[in-house]
């Protein structure tokens, strides 16, 4: 009996040094700062789902508003990176851009 037990016993000893596979989660919409540095004031809503994607979030309340959320956590970390861009249309045309990532510059307006 004390044979059978014996390799039991030395899985068990093994057993804290393992541990289990953890996979980055990553969710919603990965937007770089290029991507929204292509975003001007006065593109379509087509060319903004071109450059950014389908918008995770289309609200028919406000449907002059799209929502980009993007939520990544690494396999080895417990820290989550989240980032949020909001794109403004005003009769079918990008108007502005707010969110975590700044949008370029608007040629001709300083300060912005």
């Amino acid at each position: 009996m004390l044979i059978l037990a014996l390799p039991f016993l030395a899985a068990c000893g093994l057993a804290p040094s393992l541990t289990p596979y953890r996979m980055e989660i990553q969710q919603g919409n990965y937007i770089t700062q290029e991507m929204v540095a292509q975003l001007k004031p006065g593109l379509t809503r087509d060319q903004v789902r071109f450059v950014l994607g389908t918008p995770l979030v289309s609200d028919i309340f406000h449907e002059e508003r799209w929502d980009y959320v993007f939520l990544r956590q690494r396999a080895n970390s417990r820290e989550i990176e989240y980032r949020r861009i909001a794109v403004f249309f005003e009769e079918g045309r990008v108007k502005r851009v707010e969110g975590d990532i700044v949008a370029s510059a608007v040629p001709g307006k300083p300060g912005q």
